[in-house]
């Protein structure tokens, strides 16, 4: 059976490296799905406190650079104190430099083939 949507997005967000960002679209289009960088928010938005200990989701921010989550116990402090111990930097606006920290991602067939894996 192959993994809902919201699944595809832990499976590949749990690809991006310490040190490294990327941002919901960047995701999105990885999974096939250029405009739905939306969805990909609401995925990490659904995280369970338990789900959200094995999926870095403070390594996807906004295209510009910017943190942009709104949720209680993830909240923007506390993604850009992990970041920064990952050793991502911030500027004085607060913003990350894609070109730096801005992972290269995967391509189609490795993404596949995550999903290949998780059926066996």
């Amino acid at each position: 059976m192959d993994p809902s949507f919201f699944e595809r997005v832990y499976l590949l967000v749990q690809q991006i490296p310490r040190g490294k960002v990327a941002s919901y679209g960047q995701i999105a289009a990885l999974l096939g799905h250029p405009r739905a960088a939306r969805t990909v928010g609401w995925a990490l938005n659904a995280l369970t406190p338990a789900r959200a200990e094995e999926v870095p989701w403070q390594r996807v921010i906004n295209h510009a650079g910017r943190i942009s989550i709104s949720r209680a116990d993830m909240d923007a402090t506390l993604q850009r104190q992990l970041l920064e111990e990952e050793g991502v930097e911030f500027d004085a606006r607060g913003d990350v430099d894609m070109r730096r920290f801005g992972w290269q991602g995967l391509d189609w067939f490795e993404v596949e083939a995550l999903w290949e894996k998780r059926k066996t």
